[in-house]
């Protein structure tokens, strides 16, 4: 008999470890029971729900190049109508315009760029879009400048490394 994706067979529970267990169906085939596989609910422990030798229907959910067989068990069960979740409703699109919270920014930032209050200096994209070099090259002088700065004025005050002691 070939094993196709999609059928339900009996098989009969051969080995348990943390991750699942081995059920051996007709013809010394065995394929594994994932943990996740296993109920509906939240599995911590495989024996909890399973014992060696335990009959039990699976649906074969994969088939492997290497021969590996993938089954479960919470699958192989027929659920009513009323149990099966409807799928989910897309997303509503977020607003356009703002940052990403929504509104205009009225804590003061406006969403993004550089802080004029701190020393830095608004983003001005260049003529066409720039690179990811370019982008990560601003960006590592700016941040060297701001660097430089909060060295030169904490170095005085608290006594930093070279400091000059008078």
């Amino acid at each position: 008999m070939a094993i196709e994706v999609g059928t339900k067979l009996e098989g009969k529970v051969t080995g348990i470890t943390h991750f699942g267990a081995f059920v051996d169906l007709s013809g010394g085939v065995t394929g594994l029971v994932h943990i996740s596989e296993i109920a509906d609910n939240y599995v911590k422990d495989v024996n909890d729900h399973l014992k060696i030798s335990d009959v039990v229907t699976v649906k074969v959910i994969n088939v492997d190049k290497d021969g590996k067989i993938g089954l479960s068990i919470k699958q192989a069960v027929d659920k009513p109508a009323s149990e099966v979740r409807p799928p989910r409703a897309p997303r509503p699109e977020r607003p356009s315009g703002g940052d990403r919270f929504g509104g205009g920014g009225g804590n003061g930032g406006g969403g993004g760029g550089f802080n004029r209050e701190r020393g830095g200096r608004p983003f001005k994209p260049a003529a066409g879009k720039p690179s990811f070099e370019d982008k990560m090259s601003r960006f590592l002088k700016d941040s060297e400048e701001r660097m430089s700065s909060i060295k030169k004025n904490t170095e005085g005050k608290r006594g930093g490394r070279g400091a000059k002691r008078v």
